[in-house]
């Protein structure tokens, strides 16, 4: 049986140790061409879908915690109310991120999941992933619960930051890229709804 996959020098059986969330669900809304943001990672107007947007804010509500890197943020009137971890290389391991009350950097390589997840003193619940490409990457091995992604079909942004790395080369489409690393189906933005709340 092959050992673990890696990920920058992360041993994918260190990242998740207990305490966990109780699941990790990945938010993402991509161009036609598989881009979640120009080259300069800012997201692009083409790709902020209402719907999209009601479905994605319902999410991180009910997530326990949201992680994301440097350059991403959901924005939104509850987001600084969420408790966060920012995913970077410029800490050793954990330290207090000043713009975010609520938050932690994470630097994978030097604390676990379950260490980032006991530092910022997260409740049982759901961790949401939103990205971008290094921080969706950095979750696959160890295994999404859910991945919710939406397509933006009219939406073309050449040169732009990729949803996945793999994508990076140009050589991959994103149905091939998702199908390969096990998805389902892409949902078109017009079908989605918001989750409904837990009774």
């Amino acid at each position: 049986m092959p050992g673990p996959v890696t990920f920058v020098g992360i041993d994918s059986r260190r990242l998740l140790a207990d305490p966990n969330p109780s699941r990790i669900d990945g938010y993402a809304i991509i161009s036609a061409d598989g881009m979640i943001a120009d080259a300069a990672g800012h997201m692009p107007k083409s790709l902020k879908v209402e719907a999209d947007q009601e479905f994605f804010h319902a999410g991180l509500d009910q997530a326990a915690a949201v992680v994301h890197g440097r350059y991403s943020h959901e924005g939104g009137p509850n987001a600084a109310r969420r408790r966060r971890l920012i995913v970077t290389r410029r800490v050793p391991a954990l330290a207090p991120a000043t713009s975010h009350p609520r938050a932690l950097l994470w630097n994978p390589a030097g604390a676990s999941l379950a260490e980032a997840w006991s530092a910022l003193g997260a409740a049982d619940g759901a961790l949401a992933v939103i990205g971008g490409a290094d921080v969706f990457d950095l979750f696959w091995e160890p295994g999404y619960d859910a991945f919710h992604l939406t397509r933006a079909a009219q939406a073309r942004i050449p040169g732009g930051r990729p949803v996945f790395r793999e994508l990076a080369s140009g050589n991959t489409r994103p149905r091939r890229c998702w199908r390969a690393m096990g998805s389902g189906r892409l949902k078109p933005a017009s079908s989605i709804a918001p989750p409904k709340s837990p009774s």
